[in-house]
């Protein structure tokens, strides 16, 4: 069944001429009939450049949308419709406005994992990858960082001399790990590698080997000459572990970490999004240009 459908997906995009764009996190179904398969960030500068009209982006809604703001003339379908993102949800317009006003010197870094209109009333968006380059290229030393105060505070830790107001959001499937569940895989296999996303808790983070994006923890393992990894971010990413080091092993904390959100995607949702055009993404041209600016200043200051 999964290869028909397949099939009738790769004969359908081919008709439609559109492009598969599938984040990391991904079911391996998905991930197998992208034509890029990335973090958001960067799948969403596939998207603009490519000379494809159609974009199927296979991810959560805060990526589609990030694609839609860079790419306005482009169809941008979001295959799971409702495929979000708990922690993106965790800010809120009208209390980040709140929040302005309360410190008025502060610029106000968003980290991509938000949402269109969040991003419209911010100074800046980051990546996880980016952050620590911008906030170093920032000339004011009072920072408003949201949503995930886990990565914020991974970020302060770097300059003890910036103050930091952060939100009290977060990533539900890091923040789940604890640091028990590091030390019990360490004992266990005595000679594995910690690799860790920041956006877990810092207790965690204390005891990588390694701490970065998603980008960073595959590169990181790919180079290696290490043969055990454990891998503290979401389990979709052994997929492309696995492909690109099919001698090494990867292991997974505590009972695993999925993000249910980024498994909703399905084949059938694919293939229906394209034969349908469902799920169209569609943003306020005046919130678009402001939330460009955002992303314009992370490509900027991230230089």
């Amino acid at each position: 069944m999964s290869r028909a459908l397949k099939d009738k997906i790769l004969e359908l995009k081919k008709e439609r001429q559109a492009i598969i764009l599938a984040h990391y996190y991904q079911i391996p179904e998905i991930q197998e009939i992208a034509d890029a398969v990335g973090d958001s960030y960067n799948l969403s500068k596939i998207a603009q450049g490519c000379s494809e009209k159609m974009v199927m982006f296979c991810g959560v809604r805060f990526m589609a949308e990030s694609a839609k703001i860079l790419s306005p003339e482009k169809t941008i379908l979001l295959p799971a419709a409702n495929a979000g993102c708990p922690m993106a949800d965790m800010a809120a317009y009208e209390d980040l406005i709140e929040l302005q006003r309360e410190h008025p010197n502060a610029v106000t870094v968003s980290y991509i994992n938000s949402s269109t209109e969040v991003k419209a009333i911010s100074d800046v968006c980051v990546t996880s990858s980016s952050a620590t380059k911008i906030i170093e290229n920032l000339n004011k030393d009072e920072i408003i960082f949201l949503p995930d105060k886990n990565l914020g505070g991974y970020i302060a830790e770097q300059f003890p001399n910036k103050k930091f107001i952060f939100w009290n959001g977060y990533c539900v499937v890091h923040s789940r790990i604890s640091p028990e569940d590091i030390l019990k895989m360490k004992d266990k296999i005595k000679d594995i590698v910690v690799l860790v996303h920041p956006e877990c808790e810092a207790p965690v983070r204390k005891l990588a080997d390694f701490i970065g994006s998603t980008g960073e923890i595959i590169k990181y393992a790919t180079e290696s000459p290490s043969k055990n990894f454990l891998i503290v971010t979401e389990e979709g990413v052994i997929h492309q572990l696995k492909k690109h080091s099919p001698d090494k092993n990867f292991y997974v904390p505590g009972e695993g970490m999925t993000c249910v959100n980024m498994k909703k995607t399905t084949l059938k949702n694919v293939y229906e999004g394209l034969l349908n055009m469902e799920n169209q993404i569609e943003i306020d041209e005046e919130i678009r240009v402001k939330a460009y600016n955002a992303l314009n200043n992370m490509h900027k200051l991230s230089r």
